[in-house]
């Protein structure tokens, strides 16, 4: 019973980090800190192969070295890097594609909403939250942590170790 709790810290991790990212536009390292501290605890906890484990520190390692490029070029955030590498950790190399390929596509939907909401004139609804008002400031950026979380609650039910442990 206890593993179920300790996997359910992913998904509520990331769903608290998207909601930050939406309305603050950052990811405090907190959040990516306690998603490698949990993987690290739950990773043995659960029974994950040392093989596999070993496996997802590879993958989680690598794709944040990506992300420190991407930030390093201006593409992506510090916290979206973070963020990235934290959840690619627990999502593995098995679904890293499928992850990726739904981070590009709610990525992509994302932007052109945001794009979309920032051609007309502001809401009146919006003109009384700040968070609102930010993302309609063309000098502001995307909260990308919003496509990041989403496509990882939707490809973390796929992995073997959530199907392991659930079962």
């Amino acid at each position: 019973m206890f593993e179920y709790a300790l996997i359910m810290v992913f998904p509520a991790a990331m769903a608290f980090a998207a909601m930050m990212d939406l309305f603050t536009m950052t990811i405090p390292n907190r959040i990516s800190i306690a998603l490698v501290g949990t993987f690290l605890v739950a990773a043995p906890i659960t029974g994950m192969p040392l093989e596999q484990f070993v496996t997802h520190l590879g993958t989680g390692f690598a794709v944040l070295l990506v992300g420190i490029m991407l930030f390093a070029f201006g593409f992506l955030g510090g916290g979206d890097a973070k963020l990235l590498a934290a959840a690619s950790l627990w999502i593995g190399l098995d679904e890293l594609g499928p992850y990726l390929f739904v981070v590009t596509m709610l990525g992509a939907a994302l932007s052109l909403s945001i794009l979309a909401y920032r051609g007309m004139l502001p809401p009146l609804w919006a003109t009384r939250h700040e968070w609102a008002m930010r993302l309609y400031d063309k000098k502001s950026g995307i909260p990308y942590g919003l496509a990041l979380s989403g496509a990882a609650l939707w490809v973390f039910p796929t992995t073997a170790w959530f199907a392991a442990v659930a079962s």
